[in-house]
């Protein structure tokens, strides 16, 4: 049976906080710091290894690095959420809203990010002809960037309020709260979750219609067809073979974001207890560990990246010209 106390026993107008055995407390904490340790460290590999090989830095990875860098962001941001596992938030109100605030931001910058790998596997299979000439490495950085400041703006919008007087919708002290009126509930279901999830899935239905008739195509044609048309056929075969990791990524990433929006949409605290919420908040923030290993599976320069510098050789002069596919 599970007791209560006051989250500052020194105030009447403290929160209330659920006390654990000891036991489950620290199975708890241990679980949750490991996930977020292995984001961390695994999204650092990620960024690491597309930063420093040269070869490694076409279109499609820069975004890899950008999705890595914001997932690299929930890991850290999930030290934060272990905090108020008790109910408890002990580091005052305006560290709550900034927290919030920069969970916000990270959050839909990943979802914009997931946008653009849409479209970027769109244009290399659909286009492959202007492929090099529409998407080059100086129009992903400024999109990556224009991710991230809309994402700002986003955020503080939805937030003024907040920011203005943080703590205000609070209840009793030791609360991390923010305004969650119907409006913004269902804001960030259109703009977090409906657009994005709409422009991905007929995106990656119209790559999965061209993918299968290339697939086709390449196994349909003759000896006699000319070494051109080959190399054609070679480079088209590695773009489609990217679309459909990229393709597990986006599942993956649509399996860990639909229950949360579900959920936010239709009011949490009807539908679930205090468990069940944390774990579909804990599936949401798994996403951003889960893409790592994805990587590792199917891509073999992650995998030869990881070796070299865990072996220090990318401290050797002229790592970064390393041949790595």
């Amino acid at each position: 049976m599970e007791e209560v106390e006051l989250c500052f026993p020194q105030l009447n107008t403290s929160c209330w906080k659920t006390k654990r055995p000891l036991s489950h407390t620290v199975l708890i904490y241990m679980v949750l710091s490991f996930i977020s340790l292995l984001t961390v460290t695994l999204n650092l590999l990620v960024i690491i290894s597309i930063s420093h090989f040269k070869q490694l830095q076409s279109p499609t990875n820069l975004l890899l690095l950008a999705l890595a860098v914001s997932d690299f962001f929930v890991g850290l941001d999930m030290l934060f959420q272990i905090l108020l596992i008790n109910g408890c938030w002990l580091l005052g109100d305006l560290m709550c809203t900034l927290y919030i605030l920069f969970d916000y931001i990270v959050t839909s910058t990943s979802i914009g990010i997931m946008i653009l790998i849409s479209v970027d596997r769109y244009v290399a299979i659909c286009d492959p002809l202007h492929y090099s000439t529409k998407v080059t490495p100086g129009r992903v950085q400024v999109c990556v960037s224009l991710c991230w400041i809309l994402s700002f703006f986003y955020a503080v919008i939805v937030m003024k309020e907040d920011i203005k007087e943080p703590g205000r919708y609070k209840s009793c002290v030791g609360e991390c709260v923010v305004t969650c009126s119907i409006i913004h509930q269902f804001s960030d279901f259109i703009v977090l979750f409906l657009i994005p999830i709409s422009v991905i899935i007929v995106l990656y239905m119209r790559v999965f219609v061209v993918a299968v008739s290339q697939a086709r195509a390449m196994r349909s044609h003759i000896a006699a067809v000319s070494f051109e048309r080959s190399v054609k056929l070679t480079v088209k075969k590695s773009e489609i073979k990217a679309a459909g990791t990229l393709g597990v990524v986006i599942v993956v990433f649509l399996i860990c974001i639909c229950p949360y929006f579900c959920v936010t949409v239709r009011g949490q605290d009807n539908m679930f207890n205090a468990l069940s919420a944390a774990i579909v908040v804990s599936l949401y923030c798994s996403n951003s560990c889960l893409n790592p290993v994805i990587y590792a599976l199917f891509y073999p320069w992650f995998r030869k990246s990881i070796k070299i510098i865990l072996t220090l050789q990318i401290l050797q002069p002229g790592s970064y010209k390393t041949n790595m596919m």
